[in-house]
């Protein structure tokens, strides 16, 4: 991919990441499951869901893992390295949902030689709002020399 790269030089307090968005359906939670090998069945039953006490079958966690994975990594550039990601799965990603990811720039630092930029990232889904917040800490690149 011939992606745009972002350099800490150039990240401000308040930068917010472009949105990524999802459409959640049958197909694509049964492809997940599939390629995942995640059998179990509350996402891929709905009577097995529904008897587990789900109002439905749902994503698994993987799938909103590397969602924001996708966010944090397409909007830094190949240069970029993601250091460390944590979130919680507070809410249900569900057929017929949107899933929406975004991101916002909330610190960055210099340690150890390296430039660090601290991120607030998150999932929604359209029915109930954030679904899955989390944070982020990547490595990015200096300008270099000479402008870029």
């Amino acid at each position: 991919m011939n992606r745009q790269q972002v350099y800490w030089d150039e990240v401000a307090v308040g930068d917010e990441l472009p949105e990524i968005s999802l459409d959640i359906n049958v197909k694509r939670l049964f492809l997940q499951a599939s390629g995942a090998q995640d059998w179990y069945p509350v996402h891929f039953d709905p009577a097995f869901a529904r008897k587990a006490g789900h109002e439905d079958v749902f994503m698994n966690t993987g799938f909103v893992q590397a969602a924001l994975v996708r966010l944090i990594t397409d909007w830094m550039g190949d240069a970029g390295f993601l250091k460390r990601l944590a979130f919680e799965m507070r809410r249900q990603y569900r057929p017929g949902d949107t899933m929406v990811c975004r991101g916002k720039v909330t610190a960055k630092k210099e340690a150890d030689g390296a430039a660090l930029v601290f991120l607030d990232v998150w999932a929604e889904n359209d029915r109930e709002g954030i679904a899955t917040p989390g944070e982020a800490t990547i490595i990015l690149p200096r300008t270099p020399a000479g402008g870029g």
